[in-house]
């Protein structure tokens, strides 16, 4: 069984942390699970496009997970750029650990953790929590000072 993670860019590298920073992150959120990872970062229009089509929701989002149901494929996520820079700088974080945080976010939607139901939200943040702090990022959940 493949466990590649495939990184597919769309727009200018410029501001997006390396294909190996991309894989690091993914593989120690992806745990001991096995199964191959794309991950695609885009612009704005096709995270507009792909938010709309497949949540009904009309505006570019930072990151989307496609799960698969294939044995050998976990599955998809699609990272915007544009918004992840533009929510580090609003949210006063360092655009490194923003990336982090998404892609292992990302990587836990294709594992099966959700954030829908609050007894959900707890559990996936407790775990973002502890995978981000193995890689030396501070919580992404805690309050920033202005």
């Amino acid at each position: 069984m493949s466990e590649a993670i495939h990184i597919q860019r769309t727009v200018p590298a410029a501001g997006i942390p390396s294909a190996s920073s991309l894989r690091g992150w993914a593989t120690a959120a992806r745990s001991r699970r096995r199964g191959e990872i794309t991950i695609r970062i885009v612009g704005a229009d096709e995270a507009l496009a792909l938010n709309h089509a497949w949540r009904g929701r009309d505006y570019a989002t930072n990151v989307l997970s496609f799960p698969m149901q294939e044995p050998d494929y976990l599955g998809d996520i699609v990272i915007c750029a544009e918004v992840v820079l533009r929510e580090a700088l609003e949210q006063h974080k360092a655009p490194r650990a923003h990336w982090a945080h998404l892609v292992v976010h990302g990587v836990l939607h294709l594992m099966g953790h959700d954030h829908l139901a609050d007894d959900e939200a707890e559990k996936m943040e407790a775990l973002e929590r502890r995978l981000l702090a193995k890689m030396g990022f501070d919580d992404p959940y805690a309050p920033v000072d202005d």
